[in-house]
């Protein structure tokens, strides 16, 4: 009975009758529970303002420490006092940078070895087939047997000093490659993933037998663009040269599949002198100049008989539209900023301008954020995809003028922040395929699975090297050591089905290899390391030679060595 009693003296406090008869402790708890709810609320908003206000510091950091170096080369013979001060500064300067670098060269190398834990395990089980199913550990063909993680792996092998991998995969290149299958091939995927990778290994290694089996292959390509305006159709059989459309699209062509090629297709006619291949691709933007939208925003389903974009489909940033703006750029960077490229460039700009009119920001956090837009409607989605963004926003701001420039590159900074906590909200620290934004909220995940996409960790990387904060890294640093809590596993590295729960699939997409590790290696990599001065990637990360255009005249890039060690992509989607 005492022990009965004593039970109910110490849980009366949780019947509604106590308070009902006591109004005033009822008003004191009521009290108590909404400031602490307040406090929570504005711990976590400081939290959110603590890392913004970080990165900003970071910034004024990096500046200041540049006008300390612009002072210190102007102080010239000063006073002893300013000469030991100068001494001095250096001094803390260098233990400074020693200690960055040597945190970087760690981090480096942790990459690196996942590089190697995911090359072996392709290697043991999927050997010359596209991808590998790690938890079944085997191979699969979901590009029509082109060894698709072999050849998105040959930059990435070369860029870290793997010498012996690299040169495995060359034999298996030059003596099991074969094109002649009776396969329905995406002219998009086949050209971002094998095209370029082949064109990229040649760019690094001189090796004549990448650019022999890249012309093979995109000679079996070549047919898809037999259309009435020149724009491709999007499917192609490589043994029978049969083009078509997919069937979901109602027959037309893809925008994302149809502008990018652009700087793949003019690579490979510089490099083999065959023009064909350039006109093609080229032919493509000229059809779309003579329609193009004032906002420079175009649906993403394009009619490849009329040239006529169904306004019917949606703009986008992200699944089927994405790539196409970044090509406008990268393909007046690859020819050098010249007056025959500048079309490209003007095009961009006026997209960047479309662009910031789908820019919107939640009322809770002010995280900025693209929506999607079908006809005058906007939808409040943002693809992870989409975070491709940044990076070129980073990309193309310096050529703007200073007061532009500023503007797209807060914009960038704003848009990766959104990106990276695309990735914090979930209880694996991995961003879901998509986010939708309803009512000015704070994201919500949408789509939950992550098929170990590289666009937050390529934008962390471009930002990095405009503005030298190493915030980036740590956030790309957080983001490989979430993928190495969730997605290694003993026989290669998988997606995950669900960010929230942690469930894994069964897929290891073969631009991990070529895009998110090689991304993750250069953000912790000397900016000399695969340089902007002398590279532009792909959308697939393949790093092609800069060459300098003139009066539509091209010539063979000059072959530098890389400073090396020993020297968006729809990907497979579907759910294992």
């Amino acid at each position: 009975m005492a022990r009965r009693g004593s039970s109910s003296g110490r849980w009366r406090h949780l019947r509604p009758g106590y308070y009902m008869k006591r109004p005033v402790r009822f008003a004191a708890v009521l009290t108590a529970f909404v400031l602490t709810t307040f406090v929570v609320w504005d711990r976590r908003s400081l939290l959110r303002d603590h890392e913004a206000e970080v990165s900003r510091l970071y910034d004024e950091l990096n500046e200041l420490q540049h006008q300390l170096r612009e002072v210190g080369g102007h102080l010239g013979d000063g006073t002893e006092i300013l000469s030991g001060t100068k001494k001095e500064m250096a001094k803390n300067n260098n233990v400074w940078k020693a200690e960055i670098d040597l945190v970087n060269s760690q981090r480096r190398e942790k990459v690196k070895e996942a590089m190697l834990h995911a090359w072996n395990s392709y290697v043991k089980y999927a050997w010359g087939q596209d991808e590998l199913q790690p938890q079944s550990m085997n191979g699969v063909n979901s590009f029509g047997g082109l060894g698709a993680t072999l050849v998105d792996s040959l930059d990435t092998l070369y860029i870290m000093g793997l010498e012996d991998e690299f040169q495995r995969a060359r034999e298996w290149i030059a003596t099991s490659f074969d094109f002649n299958k009776d396969y329905e091939a995406s002219v998009f995927e086949t050209t971002i993933r094998v095209v370029g990778g082949l064109l990229s290994a040649y760019d690094l290694s001189g090796d004549k037998i990448f650019l022999e089996k890249a012309r093979d292959i995109a000679d079996r390509l070549l047919p898809a663009w037999d259309t009435p305006t020149g724009i491709p159709y999007n499917r192609i059989n490589l043994a029978h040269g049969h083009a078509h459309n997919f069937g979901w699209t109602g027959g037309q062509s893809i925008l994302a599949d149809s502008g990018t090629e652009q700087l793949e297709f003019i690579a490979l006619s510089q490099r083999t002198g065959d023009p064909r291949y350039q006109q093609k691709a080229e032919k493509v933007i000229t059809q779309l100049q003579k329609t193009y939208p004032s906002d420079g925003l175009l649906p993403i389903y394009i009619n490849p008989h009329s040239g006529v974009a169904a306004s019917y489909s949606s703009i986008t940033f992200g699944a089927m539209g994405d790539s196409y703006y970044e090509y406008l750029l990268k393909v007046w960077i690859q020819g050098n900023k010249t007056g025959t490229v500048k079309h490209y460039r003007e095009m961009w700009e006026i997209s960047m301008e479309g662009l910031l009119s789908l820019i919107r920001k939640t009322t809770q956090s002010s995280l900025s954020y693209i929506c999607e837009k079908t006809g005058d409607s906007l939808s409040n989605k943002m693809d992870e995809l989409a975070c491709f963004v940044p990076g070129m926003l980073a990309l193309g701001s310096s050529d703007y003028d200073p007061e532009k420039a500023e503007k797209f590159l807060s914009l960038a900074k704003e848009l990766a922040w959104t990106c990276y906590n695309f990735y914090q909200s979930t209880p694996t620290k991995l961003a879901g395929e998509n986010y939708y934004f309803n009512g000015g909220e704070d994201m919500n995940v949408g789509t939950s699975w992550n098929i170990l996409r590289p666009e937050t960790v390529e934008s962390l990387m471009y930002l990095w090297r405009f503005t030298g904060n190493k915030t980036y890294q740590d956030w790309g640093w957080n983001i490989f050591q979430a993928f190495e809590k969730n997605c290694r596993i003993n026989s290669g590295y998988v997606g995950l089905r669900d960010v929230k729960t942690g469930e894994k699939d069964n897929m290891m997409q073969s631009f991990f290899l070529a895009e998110t590790l090689k991304y993750l290696y250069l953000l912790f990599s000397p900016p000399s390391l695969i340089s902007f001065d002398e590279w532009v990637f792909n959308t697939e990360a393949h790093p092609l030679r800069i060459v300098t255009r003139k009066d539509g005249q091209d010539t063979e890039p000059t072959r530098i060595s890389v400073s090396k060690p020993l020297g968006r992509k729809q990907g497979n989607e579907e759910q294992n």
